[in-house]
């Protein structure tokens, strides 16, 4: 099982639609690194920090799972959808999406000023390549970030 932190702004869609809806796509993502991320590494069963982003304060606020692989984002074929990709052709779709499922909401949300001041977790590519959308995080800073949350 591996880790990652997905970001999403809270007026978008938040930790307590996740928790309302219990299942969501995850989709939209338009940066080549985090489709990557989503393609090749992401996998059904593993763990996610969900982060809600552009707010104040950014906070990691809970956890899910992903339990649906990448498959073709849907929305890239869509004229209506803000996501729409002219370029991307069915037969061969430029972005994918996957599905995750909500675990948890955390009483008290880890923000990223607390992240940037826990020594074991300078490392996380949140501190340190923070506008990526969906990143790795390892186990332990995982742990770590949960540990905060409590």
């Amino acid at each position: 099982m591996a880790c990652w932190l997905f970001k999403s702004e809270p007026d978008e869609y938040s930790i307590a639609d996740l928790q309302r809806d219990k299942t969501t796509v995850w989709n939209g993502i338009r940066n080549y690194q985090a489709r990557n991320f989503l393609r090749d590494e992401v996998a059904v069963g593993d763990e996610v920090l969900f982060y809600h982003s552009s707010c104040k304060p950014t906070a990691v606020a809970g956890l899910a799972k992903v339990v649906r692989g990448a498959y073709p984002d849907p929305s890239q074929f869509d004229p209506s959808s803000p996501y729409y990709d002219a370029k991307s052709k069915p037969e061969a779709p430029r972005w994918v999406c996957v599905d995750i499922a909500f675990k948890a909401a955390f009483k008290h949300p880890v923000t990223l000023d607390r992240i940037k001041a826990t020594p074991a977790l300078s490392e996380m590519l949140l501190v340190k390549q923070g506008r990526l959308s969906i990143q790795p995080v390892t186990e332990d800073q995982s742990k770590q970030v949960q540990s905060l949350a409590k």
